[in-house]
């Protein structure tokens, strides 16, 4: 097969129903044109990454990488990019939903050199959303697209489509300063390149989902939440450790309370409420943090008690330390609250520092451009 010139990049989870035919609508829509797909499969439950695989066999157009230890859409579209020699890359879904017959114009339109990205558009004219989808639905997603709209300096009707398409040239310029959080790598891209880009939109039907099911759940909007908040303070702070101190300050609630019911209200000595307050603030915090800090490292299973295990011992100082602190505060007359606080953000500050490299530690990973 010759050096393909387009790259189409496909993030799977459970897709394996649409495989083939996507694969068949590719192959017809793509004639003419020098291609390969590369379907990036985050250790899928249902057989998808084997299915690739089979398929691959006997189509050389076809890729997989699958991972294994770690997921999210837009982490893998970056690794499908960043694998690919083509001069043009594409994103697309797995689910049939995008149109993939607008692919040879997205083609020719970066061949004219006058666009940077070509987006898949919905809300321009000629673009239409599945007309299946509930009030609420189409309300969260206006709201959400006028968000991302203030976080980039192109006007693009569209810019949580996740059907685009873009120059190598171009990721490689954007791609170390992308968060990689969430479903919306399209807006990730818009709003971390160093430069404003040339943006041409195209419209397509959004069509239903024919087989699998959606990967939207209850934790998505706290994701593209979290994406806005990297790109607008990202550069400042951290966006894990402003998530650690959010999750510290639900446990720091839950500490007052404890502590407060504990001491005020059953007359528990001081330093035995502190401690129970540290210990139960400890357990929420962990269970926060795995859900929502560290969602692309999540524990589970075993790994998940063992973790909270970890977290207990490596915390025992910074709990000692917050006990020893506050009680020295209240015996010197420092109001119980105060000094309860200032225990739990000593210990806050340290249990931050142990779980990212004990806990939920991770192997530094550098991303480098096929060759």
């Amino acid at each position: 097969m010759n050096r393909p010139e387009l790259a189409v990049v496909i993030p799977t989870f459970n897709e394996c129903p649409n495989i083939r035919p996507l694969l068949a609508r590719l192959e017809q829509t793509l004639a003419g044109i020098a291609w390969e797909v590369i379907f990036v499969d985050d250790d899928s439950t249902d057989g998808t990454a084997d299915e690739i695989r089979a398929v691959a066999l006997t189509n050389p157009r076809v890729r997989c990488l699958q991972r294994v230890g770690r997921r999210g859409l837009s982490s893998a579209c970056i690794e499908g990019l960043a694998s690919s020699h083509a001069p043009f890359l594409a994103v697309m879904d797995a689910d049939l939903q995008h149109d993939e017959s607008i692919l040879p114009a997205m083609v020719e339109t970066l061949r004219q050199n006058e666009s940077d990205i070509i987006v898949g558009s919905r809300y321009i004219a000629g673009g239409q959303i599945d007309q299946d989808w509930s009030a609420q639905r189409q309300r969260i997603s206006r709201v959400a697209t006028s968000l991302g709209q203030r976080l980039i300096r192109a006007h693009v009707a569209d810019p949580m489509s996740g059907f685009f398409m873009l120059r190598r040239e171009l990721f490689w310029e954007i791609v170390h300063h992308l968060s990689g959080r969430g479903f919306k790598i399209l807006l990730d891209l818009l709003a971390s390149s160093p430069r404003p880009l040339r943006v041409k939109e195209l419209p397509y039907t959004f069509r239903p989902r024919s087989a699998g099911e959606s990967k939207l759940d209850s934790l998505v909007a706290m994701e593209y939440g979290t994406l806005l908040l990297d790109k607008l303070v990202g550069r400042i702070l951290p966006l894990r450790f402003i998530l650690f101190v959010l999750v510290g300050c639900n446990g720091a609630i839950l500490h007052l309370a404890i502590l407060g019911g504990l001491h005020r209200g059953l007359g528990y000595p001081f330093w035995l409420a502190q401690a129970t307050a540290s210990v139960c603030a400890m357990v929420l915090n962990f269970a926060l943090n795995n859900l929502l800090t560290y969602r692309d490292r999540r524990l589970r299973g075993q790994q998940l008690v063992l973790g909270l295990l970890l977290f207990i011992v490596v915390c025992s100082i910074g709990a000692f330390t917050n006990v020893k602190i506050a009680e020295y505060l209240f015996l010197q007359h420092v109001p119980w609250w105060l000094a309860g606080l200032i225990g739990a953000g000593i210990g806050a500050v340290w249990n931050y520092a142990v779980s990212a490299q004990f806990v939920w530690r991770t192997r530094t990973r550098s991303v480098r451009p096929a060759r």
